[in-house]
C-alpha cells in the first residue's frame, strides 16, 4: 500500500508575517511584505524595492548559542521549524528519533560570511580568521541545527538547486515518508541574499525590478509592464507526516502532498525554454505520480516572479498541459518577492492553505494585460474557491524545474 503524506504544520518567515497566522492574513488581504532596500547602500544602485523580514528577532526562536553560531539565512531556517512543529502540534513527541528527517534547502546559504572574513584577512592576518566560519556558512548548517535541536537522527539533506531548491526538498521529504523510511520529515528552505554582492549580480544581469516609486509596487507578475523580480530572504518549512500517523494522533491536515514532478529545460543558465517543454514535463510528471489529470487542476500557484520571459513561458506550458480555459493562476511573489531557495516552500504553504481555506491568494500589483499572459490570476484580492487539487511551480536559473501536486485533505 502507498504511503500519502500530509502536511501538517506550517513555519514561516517571510517578508509577509512570522508564523502561519500573520503569514495567511498578509495573503488573504492582498498585503505586500515588500519595501525599500535598508539594509546597506551603493551610489547609483538602480534596485529599491527588497522583501526584507522587518521583525525577525532570532532571539525571540533561538537561543543566544544558536543566535551565535547561526548566520542569518540559518537563523530563518530554524525559525521557520520550530514554528512548523509548534503549528503541527508536535509530531516529534514520542517518535523514534531514527524516524524523523530534516530536509532544509537553500540557494545563497552563508555568503554573506565570506567577505566579512576576508576583510579580516587582509587586516589582521589568517591566524585572525574565526574557525566557526567554514560551519557557520555551510548550505546544510540549518538542516544540521534544526536536527540537533529536534533530536532527529534520520536523514539531514540540504538541496542546493537554486529557485527549485525548496520545492526538491519537499519532494524528497515525501519520498523518504512514501517509501517508508521515515514518519515525519521537516522539509523547506532558507536564505539571505539581500547582501551587495547578490543584489548587484542580479542588478548588472538586469533581472531585477528597478520600477522607481512605492517598492511595494515593483513585483508585477504577469503585467504587460513587468521588469523583474524582487528578491527576498526568508524561510518557511513545512511538516510532512505519513497520512496514518497524522490522522490517528488527530493532527490537523492543511493538505496532502501527492505528487512532484522534476525536469531540465537544458538550454539556456538564465533563460527558460522558449517552448515550456521543460516545465511542461514537470507538471506532466507531478500529475502522473498524483494518479491524477490536468483537467483536474482547479488552481495554479505560478513560478511567475515578473520577469518577461519566465512568466509568458510558464503560461504557455500550462496552456500545453491543460489547454482551453486555465484554471486561476496566481503568484504569491507580488506579495512576499522571491525568496531565492525558501521560495518554492513559501509557495507551496501558500497552496496548502489555498486548498485548507477554500480561498484563492491574489495577485497584487496587476495593472495590464499581457496578451503572453492572459488568464485569471486572480487580481488583487483572495477569492473563495472549493479546489480539490493545484499545482505548485518552482523553475529556477540553470533551467532546473520543480512541480508539485497538493491535494484536498
Amino acid at each position: 500500500m502507498t504511503r500519502r503524506v500530509a502536511v501538517t504544520g506550517i513555519g514561516p518567515v517571510t517578508p509577509i508575517g512570522i508564523g502561519v497566522k500573520a503569514f495567511e492574513e498578509s495573503l488573504w488581504e492582498g498585503r505586500s511584505g515588500i519595501g525599500p532596500l535598508t539594509r546597506f547602500h551603493l551610489d547609483g544602485f538602480p534596485v529599491h524595492a527588497v522583501g526584507e523580514v522587518r521583525d525577525f528577532e532570532p532571539r525571540d526562536h533561538l537561543d543566544e548559542r544558536l543566535v551565535r553560531r547561526a548566520e542569518r539565512f540559518a537563523q530563518f531556517g530554524v525559525a521557520a521549524g520550530r514554528l512548523a512543529v509548534e503549528d503541527a502540534g508536535d509530531p516529534v513527541s514520542g517518535l523514534d528519533p531514527e524516524r524523523g528527517a530534516v530536509v532544509v534547502a537553500t540557494a545563497y546559504a552563508g555568503m554573506e560570511r565570506v567577505p566579512a572574513e576576508t576583510d579580516v584577512l587582509r587586516r589582521r592576518g589568517w591566524r585572525a580568521v574565526s574557525p566557526t566560519t567554514s560551519m557557520a556558512m555551510m548550505p546544510s548548517v540549518a538542516a544540521g541545527l534544526l536536527s540537533m535541536e529536534l533530536g532527529l537522527m534520520g536523514p539531514v539533506e540540504c538541496p542546493a538547486t537554486g529557485c527549485a531548491a525548496s520545492g526538491h526538498a519537499l519532494s524528497r521529504g515525501a519520498e523518504l515518508i512514501r517509501q517508508g523510511l521515515v514518519d515525519v520529515a521537516l522539509a523547506g528552505g532558507c536564505d539571505a541574499p539581500l547582501n551587495p554582492v547578490s543584489l548587484a549580480t542580479f542588478a548588472t544581469a538586469r533581472a531585477l525590478s528597478t520600477r522607481p516609486g512605492d517598492p511595494s509596487t515593483a513585483c508585477r507578475p504577469f503585467d504587460a509592464e513587468r521588469d523583474g523580480f524582487v528578491m527576498s530572504e526568508g524561510g518557511v518549512v513545512l511538516v510532512l507526516e505519513e497520512w496514518e500517523r497524522a490522522r490517528a494522533r488527530g493532527a490537523r491536515v492543511y493538505a496532502e502532498l501527492a505528487g512532484h514532478g522534476h525536469t531540465a529545460d537544458a538550454h539556456n543558465l538564465s533563460r527558460p525554454r522558449p517552448d515550456g517543454r521543460g516545465a511542461l514535463n514537470a507538471m506532466r510528471l507531478a500529475l502522473r505520480a498524483a494518479g491524477r489529470e490536468p483537467a483536474e487542476v482547479g488552481y495554479v500557484n505560478a513560478h511567475a516572479a515578473g520577469t518577461a520571459a519566465g512568466d509568458a513561458t510558464e503560461v504557455l506550458a500550462l496552456r500545453q498541459l491543460i489547454g482551453g480555459q486555465l484554471p486561476p493562476v496566481s503568484s504569491t511573489k507580488s506579495m512576499h518577492g522571491h525568496l531565492m531557495g525558501g521560495t518554492a516552500a513559501a509557495e507551496a504553504a501558500a497552496t496548502a492553505l489555498a486548498l485548507h481555506r477554500g480561498l484563492l491568494p491574489p495577485t497584487i500589483n496587476y495593472r495590464n494585460v499581457d496578451p503572453a499572459c492572459a488568464v485569471d490570476v486572480v487580481p488583487g484580492r483572495a477569492r473563495k474557491a472549493d479546489v480539490e487539487l493545484a499545482l505548485s511551480n518552482s523553475f529556477a536559473l540553470g533551467g532546473i524545474n520543480c512541480s508539485l501536486v497538493l491535494a484536498k485533505a
